[in-house]
Formats: structure tokens, C-alpha cells, sequence
């Protein structure tokens, strides 16, 4: 039997006057779609434009919250009491889902972003604390979490649905956390390098990292960051190199 993985992309990242990505070229390949909830980018026009394309196209609707952090693009870190960063999320997911009904579709997923998603990937309480104020809003949600990190151990404590996720255009850390995109090579923008990592990976069944250590995971959805200016040839390429290789993109969850 063939294996099946999951293809998303973070989008829905314009704000006002400022385009980010192409949304509607990757929604043409990806399977998923974790999109922006005016935190970090985006706005509710955006969200709500990105969301019918997601409806149109078939594709899984993901809530991405981040940090309130507009000019960071998500990506500083922030220090914010649990309570209200647990607030901040219920805040964007319900937007998210109240949106996403209008739109004709279905919130099915939630995904932190940025230096959200980092912080949670090493820090287990803190993910908990994200994860839990998400599953408040929809309990049946679908939890992506970077797989192999402290965001799956909190997922598994909590007993909620996840889909484990891993990076086709990022550099892995020893411990599955992802390289610093300070650092040289942190973020890949070869497409067929991508595109190979991922076969790699997915039919080793485990993350490759920049030192060549393997570490052995469940893997159910790879992801290309919308923001990436080669974004649309690295999804294309992957989802192209996966199913050369036998391996079919389709949405999670996965039978």
C-alpha cells in the first residue's frame, strides 16, 4: 500500500495594502491551509478571501495563530503571562472558525506560528497552555504540532487529535527543533532539495537533520511557509516528487 502525508502551507498573510505569497497558486497544490488570524499578519479581509479559495480548491482549513506581533511577522519572542496568551489563542481561533463557516468551509486544524510555534516546540507547559485554549474553543480540533517535539508530547498529554508535521524548506536541530533562521542554511530554497529531503524523510519515516542524525518520528503533513519567495516551486516540486515515489498528498487525518 502506498503511503499517504499531508501537504500545508501557512498563508493568508497579506495585510492592507502588503501582499505576502501566493496564496492562490499554492492552494492549487497544498492540501491544507493554516491561515493568518491578524496577529501576526492578515486581516479579516484576507482571511476571509483566503478561506473562500480554500473552500473552492478543496483544501483543510487551519487556524495559525501567533504572537501580537505585526511588524515581527510573529517572529520575536515574546514573554506573555499564560492567561492571556491562553486568551490570545481562543481570540484567533474563534475568529478563525467564525470565518471559516461564513466562508462555506470548516475549521478543522490549528497550528501555532512563528516564535509561538518555537517556543512551544521546546517548552512542554507552554504548549499545553496553547493547545488546551484552542481545544476550549473546538474540542475536536486537530492539533498540528512539529513532530518529535515538546509540541507532540503536550498533544499526547492532552489526548487530542494531531497530525505531526515536518518542514520542507527548514534546517532540523538534533533535538527535531528547527535551525535558526539567523543561521546560514536554516532556511532551504532549493526546491528540489526540498523536494528530495521530503521523499527521504517520509519513506525513512523519521526526521534527517543538518548533522545526520535521524530521529525517528510518525509523520502526517509536511509544510512550506507561504512567506518563502520560492514557496509555490518547492510545493509544487514536493507534492511532484512524492507521488513520483508513490506517495500520495492527501488531507489528514489519514486512514
Amino acid at each position: 500500500m502506498s503511503k499517504t502525508v499531508d501537504l500545508n502551507a501557512d498563508m493568508g498573510e497579506s495585510f492592507g495594502a502588503w501582499t505576502m505569497g501566493n496564496d492562490a497558486d499554492l492552494l492549487q497544490i497544498v492540501t491544507s491551509a493554516n491561515i493568518a488570524c491578524g496577529f501576526h499578519a492578515g486581516d479579516p479581509d484576507v482571511m476571509a478571501d483566503t478561506m473562500a479559495l480554500a473552500v473552492k480548491n478543496g483544501v483543510g482549513i487551519g487556524a495559525h495563530p501567533g504572537f501580537p506581533d505585526l511588524r515581527g511577522f510573529g517572529r520575536y519572542r515574546m514573554q506573555i503571562p499564560y492567561e492571556q496568551l491562553a486568551n490570545a489563542v481562543r481570540y484567533q481561533v474563534s475568529a478563525a472558525q467564525g470565518m471559516a463557516r461564513i466562508a462555506g468551509g470548516h475549521m478543522r486544524h490549528v497550528k501555532l506560528h512563528g516564535a509561538l510555534g518555537n517556543m512551544t516546540s521546546e517548552d512542554e507547559e507552554m504548549a499545553k497552555v496553547c493547545y488546551a485554549a484552542a481545544l476550549d474553543v473546538d474540542p475536536d480540533l486537530y492539533v498540528m504540532v512539529m513532530a518529535g517535539t515538546a509540541q507532540q508530547r503536550a498533544v499526547e498529554a492532552l489526548g487530542s487529535n494531531f497530525a505531526a508535521e515536518i518542514f520542507a524548506d527548514r534546517a532540523y536541530n538534533d533535538d527535531a527543533t528547527l535551525v535558526d533562521r539567523r543561521l546560514k542554511g536554516a532556511v532551504i530554497h532549493d526546491a528540489q532539495l526540498a523536494a528530495t529531503r521530503m521523499v527521504d524523510m517520509v519513506q525513512a519515516g523519521a526526521i534527517l537533520t543538518a548533522s545526520g542524525k535521524r530521529i525517528e518520528t510518525r509523520i502526517d503533513t509536511i509544510c512550506m511557509h507561504g512567506d518563502t519567495p520560492e514557496a509555490v516551486d518547492i510545493a509544487r516540486e514536493v507534492r511532484r516528487a512524492l507521488e513520483a515515489a508513490g506517495i500520495m498528498a492527501k488531507a489528514f487525518p489519514h486512514d
